[in-house]
């Protein structure tokens, strides 16, 4: 692999309250997944972010979520497939109107938290999404877990997808996420998350919690803006990647 898109979610700040450093992210990572308001995320914040995401050449997608600010986006949902495509036209409409007025436009969507974990496995769901994505703009591109069934689903129903790797979260010897609730489902370590990183880069693999080898076939790499050290962690990437040769630069722009 000579290049590889780093992205990470943006633009959740509320208010007084602060999450995250977007300008220094926006400063290291090729594409940025802005908050569309539903879980995180104010109209100045998300304007601000885009604006600062446009000064860096950085590209920008729609972070829909589940409507659910208390539990940052994060508690599954029992909605309707009309509810939900509504919800995710809705979210891409608000980020296409901040964008356009901050001169740049939308390229990607990536769901967030439960929804994204939600949809990975379940299909009604899965094409609630998709069918919202294709309703506002099928030339958007979904992005979504590495290996996962959306992937599949959203290119039999026409739309490009990308594949995602998260660099700061454990997985299972079934290329799953470990549940947040598990101990070590977090990575904080930002030598280690460079090595795996470089070694999914390399050889398109990872050792899984229970140091098994799973095989991961990513083309973008996700650093969480709210993990603890995530600038760090992100840069360290960054530096790993072009000390061995690989560009950062996003899979929109390749």
């Amino acid at each position: 692999m000579t290049a590889i898109d780093l992205n990470s979610d943006l633009g959740e700040s509320y208010g007084a309250w602060a999450m995250g450093d977007d300008e220094a992210m926006l400063s290291i990572v090729s594409s940025a997944n802005v908050a569309c308001g539903f879980h995180a995320g104010d109209p100045l914040g998300i304007l601000k972010t885009v604006q600062a995401a446009a000064k860096q050449g950085v590209s920008i997608g729609a972070h829909v979520s589940y409507p659910d600010r208390v539990g940052f986006g994060r508690r599954d949902m029992d909605v309707t497939s009309a509810e939900l495509t509504a919800d995710v036209i809705y979210q891409i409409g608000a980020i296409k109107g901040v964008a356009a007025a901050a001169g740049v436009t939308v390229g990607y969507v990536k769901p967030h938290g439960a929804l994204y974990n939600r949809i990975a496995h379940d299909p009604k769901q899965g094409q609630a999404v998709i069918d919202g994505i294709k309703a506002i703009d099928p030339n958007l591109v979904l992005m979504g877990l590495a290996g996962a069934p959306i992937l599949a689903l959203a290119q039999k129903s026409g739309l490009k997808t990308v594949a995602e790797a998260f660099a700061d979260r454990a997985y299972t010897p079934e290329g799953e996420l470990v549940s947040r609730r598990e101990a070590g489902s977090v990575l904080h370590d930002p030598d280690l998350i460079a090595r795996r990183m470089l070694q999914l880069a390399r050889e398109g693999t990872l050792e899984a919690i229970d140091g098994s080898t799973i095989k991961v076939d990513a083309q973008s790499i996700c650093v969480h803006g709210d993990s603890p050290g995530a600038v760090a962690i992100a840069r360290e990437i960054r530096r790993a990647f072009e000390t061995d040769g690989i560009a950062v630069r996003s899979f929109l722009k390749a």
